[in-house]
């Protein structure tokens, strides 16, 4: 079952330190998923002057629950980066 992520940082000045410090972490996790094809695709969420705010990733997992368990794990949640975090039932368009 796919999952669409959308999570928004912390807007307090020291947000995109905690984002930066969590990064190598985070993206070591994504590399994992993404062997395992339990990541699809997903990126960073940009301000109009190009600075990372948030994330949009698009996980398969067999249940919420097994997200869920693997978001325990999370970086981005451990270290205090996302702030609001929503998290939707997914299905990727079958478009070749």
């Amino acid at each position: 079952m796919q999952f669409l992520l959308i999570a928004h940082d912390g807007k307090d000045p020291d947000a995109l330190a905690r984002r930066l410090k969590a990064r190598p972490d985070h993206l070591e996790g994504i590399e994992i998923l993404k062997r395992k094809k339990e990541f699809l695709f997903g990126g960073a969420i940009l301000d109009d002057d190009g600075k990372m705010v948030g994330s949009m990733v698009l996980y398969d997992f067999p249940d919420r629950a097994a997200l869920n368990e693997m978001l325990k794990d999370e970086p981005y949640i451990t270290g205090g980066v996302w702030k609001d975090v929503k998290i939707m039932p997914f299905r990727l368009a079958g478009i070749e």
